[in-house]
């Protein structure tokens, strides 16, 4: 039931950013609001990703999970009847507030049946392995409806997916608490959720209006000033939303920056990249879904051995050779253009899978089994606040350098393209009132060509400096992971007969940090 919720949540992820070339043209939307697309599905996932874990945590994680798989379905259905960009931002809400709901849900669920944190591990390789096959098949999905259908019938197969994994869960899902008391903290949820909302509204529209503009700025300080909020309020909270004793585990704090960073380059790669496909090759969606499914494909194919090798090789091991396997590919990518053939692009992707798959389950798995069991859940929701973090940042982040250094540019190529003064100066108006996906649009006559293969070069200038920004992200959380991340004793793990958390290891056995985070209530 875990992976079938993992897998529900993250079907939108790919689905939408192979269709946003078809969405753009169908709905009239700009490249901002494009954004907001994807992010108002990510944001509900980092905003209330805490919160639900609470929830789970006092109220039973199965009631939660089937409240989840409810809000997936309601989303979904919102987002098919959309005839409107705005509608669509609502339906993408609601399926997010259901993934929201589900991601630490699932993973909490895991923790409860497999406490053993050596035998979760396997069953956390699955659960990533999940998130990994929704991730592959998104773009194939979408490519083949759009090819017979309309762009909002992308959004029909976790109707009845949410609705069948509902109703089998109300008979074979077991319920489960956590073993401590908690209560919900408003003041750290209300902090978290405008932190992480003004943060991403203000990167995005200072992409679209720029940074100086009094709104954004205003965004962008409320932001700083909700994140300081809530660090000073969950310091002081006695039932703390995310315990930040838990930062005090090496391990814990290296996997949250790493998921964090990890994330923003990854999903910002696959916003830009779409775009990239359909501006300047000219793909149809199916086509664009056979090249972004090698990601995840590649991902999926080297999670099976990355899972058995968990035990035998080091985390910190596994989890910076992906990230640097990440970084090269990206790098490589920066010198695809408009003519680069499908074989020169697929082993850049493959190569790109591979790292992410080396990433992703002994990330996952090295958070969750850094503390003690008790506090697995709040581990596996943070963990997992993090990874939506960062996903939420990557479209608004590359979005609005894409959009930015391509607009610097496109006056020069205009002018080397040879396209007259009064042409490019409308060329120009159209791509900053009504963005660069509007600009494929129009009929310029004799001009038309050489616009639009302007266009296209001052995309891949923006598109070049965005892969490289990816990767150095990705260099970044290598170096972090390689000096923070260290092997950490076994948590704390509930006996057998009577599911109470057994008693602390040793003085000698185990770290400062990890003996202080088990006497944290």
């Amino acid at each position: 039931m875990a992976c079938l919720g993992v897998f529900v949540a993250y079907l939108p992820v790919t689905t939408v950013s192979v269709s946003l070339p078809a969405i753009q043209r169908t709905m009239g939307a700009s490249t901002s609001q494009l954004s907001w697309v994807s992010d108002a599905f990510v944001l509900p996932m980092a905003a209330l990703i805490l919160t639900t874990g609470v929830w789970g945590d006092v109220h039973g994680r199965k009631r939660v999970f089937q409240t989840g798989m409810a809000f997936c379905a309601l989303g979904a259905a919102v987002s098919l009847t959309s005839d409107s960009v705005q509608w669509l931002w609502a339906g993408q809400a609601a399926s997010g507030l259901g993934a929201a709901a589900l991601l630490p849900t699932t993973l909490a669920l895991i923790s409860h049946a497999v406490p053993d944190h050596r035998e979760r591990g396997r069953f956390i390789a699955l659960w990533a392995m999940s998130m990994l096959a929704s991730l592959a098949m998104g773009p194939l999905i979408a490519g083949m409806l759009l090819e017979h259908v309309g762009v909002r019938w992308i959004f029909l197969l976790p109707i009845p997916v949410s609705l069948v994994v509902l109703a089998v869960a109300a008979f074979l899902l077991p319920d489960s608490r956590a073993p401590h008391g908690r209560r919900l903290d408003w003041p750290g949820q209300i902090t978290a959720a405008v932190a992480v909302t003004a943060v991403v509204y203000g990167v995005i529209e200072g992409g679209a209006d720029g940074f100086g503009t009094p709104h954004v700025v205003a965004a962008l300080v409320l932001g700083a000033l909700s994140a300081a909020a809530f660090v000073l309020v969950e310091r002081r909270s006695s039932s703390p939303m995310l315990d930040l004793a838990l930062f005090r585990s090496p391990a814990f704090a290296a996997t949250s920056l790493v998921a964090m960073i990890s994330f923003l380059g990854l999903i910002g790669f696959f916003f830009v990249l779409s775009l990239y496909f359909g501006l300047v090759q000219h793909l149809t969606t199916l086509e664009a879904g056979l090249r972004l499914v090698l990601v995840s494909g590649a991902s999926l194919v080297v999670g099976v051995p990355v899972g058995r090798l968990m035990h035998r090789v080091s985390a910190r091991t596994m989890i910076t050779t992906g990230l640097v396997v990440m970084a090269v590919s990206l790098l490589s990518l920066t010198g695809i253009d408009a003519d680069t053939s499908y074989g020169s692009l697929a082993w850049r992707l493959v190569l790109l899978g591979l790292g992410t798959g080396t990433v992703l389950t002994p990330m996952t798995a090295s958070a969750v089994s850094a503390v003690p069991h008790h506090l697995a859940g709040m581990a596996a929701a943070g963990n997992n606040a993090f990874r939506q973090v960062g996903a939420a940042l990557g479209p608004a982040v590359l979005g609005a350098l894409l959009t930015t250094r391509a607009l610097d540019a496109l006056p020069g190529r205009l002018s080397d393209a040879a396209v007259p003064t009064e042409t490019g100066d409308h060329v120009l108006s159209v791509a900053r009132d009504q963005g660069l996906g509007a600009v494929a649009g129009l009929d310029l006559g004799a001009a038309t060509g050489p616009a639009l293969g302007a266009l296209s070069d001052s995309f891949l200038d923006g598109l070049h400096l965005c892969l490289i920004v990816s990767a150095a992200l990705a260099l970044l959380a290598a170096l972090a992971c390689a000096f923070l991340l260290r092997p950490a004793a076994p948590a704390d793990r509930p006996s057998p007969v009577t599911g109470s958390t057994a008693p602390p290891p040793p003085r000698t056995t185990a770290p400062p940090a990890q003996e202080e985070m088990q006497r944290t209530p």
